[in-house]
């Protein structure tokens, strides 16, 4: 055999290792998703066999009409999607003009500015929770919607101000003199040339901010605890499970409908995700 035989061999046969130990990771991944919706398809009798199957022999969908009619799942989703949309655009909208004050403009403490606010992200979520909530007590806040809104901007707004600051870092800064010689105000220039640049990585953050609010339990559960007020991820626990037994099959429908909202997501705004992230991190 010759050497670049050889060569040739080597590097297909490296390819189809690495194949293999992708796959196995994506399938070793994917396993928990497929079987929460196996789970949620198969009727009571199927769920403690003694032999667990992978698929259920008579799919059903009840448990997920029984969690729609009969139980308060709806008014969860409603309150989780109410409250994650709008920490969601609070968050990019302050985070976009603190990010571009960051990068453009020069005043004294805007790197200490910039570095205090990452420090923050990085305090456990568990050391703020009694300050946010005696803080959301007296302002009668406690207990809402919005008092839970208020807590997500606490900790979804410091990373994603740091992320978009360096984003834009990567933005020219020619671009705005360019649009302020052309007539544009500074505000103008912003929405109109340098937004549309920094995309991308809005896109990501928005989404990254989004799944963090979606999924926030800590702060649900301690400053919500009135019923009509409740999102999916206490609601769902205090709902389906209690100290006698655990609704095994709407629990499953429950998480499926759940990460509906998150793979619908994922799957429109991966390209623009992933180009956020990578341009934000290597450049910024």
């Amino acid at each position: 055999m010759s050497l670049a035989a050889f060569s040739a061999l080597r590097r297909s046969g490296s390819r189809v290792i690495l194949s293999v130990v992708c796959w196995t990771a994506v399938l070793a991944t994917s396993f928990p998703l497929f079987w929460m919706i196996s789970t949620s398809l198969k009727p009571d009798n199927e769920l403690f066999l003694r032999t667990p199957t992978l698929l259920p022999s008579k799919p059903t969908v009840g448990h997920y009409v029984s969690l729609l009619s009969d139980t308060p799942f709806p008014s969860y989703f409603r309150n989780s999607l109410v409250v994650a949309t709008t920490t969601t655009l609070i968050v990019i909208l302050v985070a976009t003009f603190g990010a571009y004050s960051l990068t453009r403009f020069r005043y004294p403490g805007r790197r200490l500015f910039a570095q205090f606010t990452l420090f923050t992200y990085l305090l456990p979520s568990v050391a703020l929770v009694l300050p946010l909530y005696l803080t959301l007590a007296r302002l009668h806040l406690a207990n809402s919607l919005l008092g839970l809104v208020i807590t997500h901007v606490t900790f979804a707004l410091p990373f994603a101000l740091w992320l978009l600051r360096s984003y834009m870092v990567t933005i020219p800064a020619d671009l705005d003199a360019a649009a302020r010689i052309d007539g544009a105000t500074r505000f103008g220039a912003l929405v109109d040339v340098i937004m549309p640049q920094a995309l991308p990585g809005i896109i990501s953050t928005s989404l990254f901010i989004f799944i963090a609010s979606w999924n926030e339990y800590l702060y649900a559960l301690v400053l919500i605890s009135r019923d009509a007020s409740k999102t999916l991820p206490t609601g769902m626990i205090t709902m389906l499970t209690s100290s006698f037994d655990v609704e095994w099959s709407q629990l499953m429908a429950g998480s499926v409908m759940m990460s509906v909202p998150l793979l619908i997501a994922f799957t429109f705004l991966q390209r623009q995700m992933t180009l956020g992230f990578g341009v934000g991190v290597v450049k910024g």
